[in-house]
């Protein structure tokens, strides 16, 4: 079952979009001074991340829209339940919230960009016996 894996499931476990089983990831992201360091291929169906030179740069965008969501809602979250403090406690929130999901962040801008704009497609294994 494990070659059955749901879309969603594949990402959240940051998977190969070709298999979904193979880490994308060398490290956890709780190794903060590895959080970053991505497998070449896939180690399972060696599918090429990078499908082209500099691709992840366009996650980018998808990391600065997790940045603007995560931005608006501490700062709902803060003047809404919190009578809206002084301007030191947003910015103290906002680094402080901002920094520990970073590696978070970086990890599935790059898990997304590359399963949506990457052109790979998933490939069920075949499961039947071939005789």
């Amino acid at each position: 079952m494990a070659g059955n894996k749901s879309l969603v499931v594949s990402i959240l476990e940051a998977k190969c979009p070709r298999c979904r089983e193979g880490e994308m990831f060398q490290y956890s992201p709780f190794n903060l001074a590895k959080f970053s360091k991505m497998h070449d291929t896939c180690p399972n169906c060696h599918q090429k991340y990078e499908v082209e030179p500099g691709f992840f740069i366009g996650a980018m965008y998808i990391s600065y829209a997790m940045s603007v969501g995560l931005l608006l809602t501490i700062g709902l979250v803060l003047y809404h339940l919190f009578d809206d403090p002084e301007l030191w406690v947003y910015l103290v929130t906002v680094s402080t919230v901002v920094v520990l999901l970073l590696p978070f962040m970086f990890r599935y801008s790059r898990v997304l960009y590359l399963y949506w704009f990457g052109g790979v497609h998933y490939q069920q294994k075949d499961t039947t016996l071939k005789q």
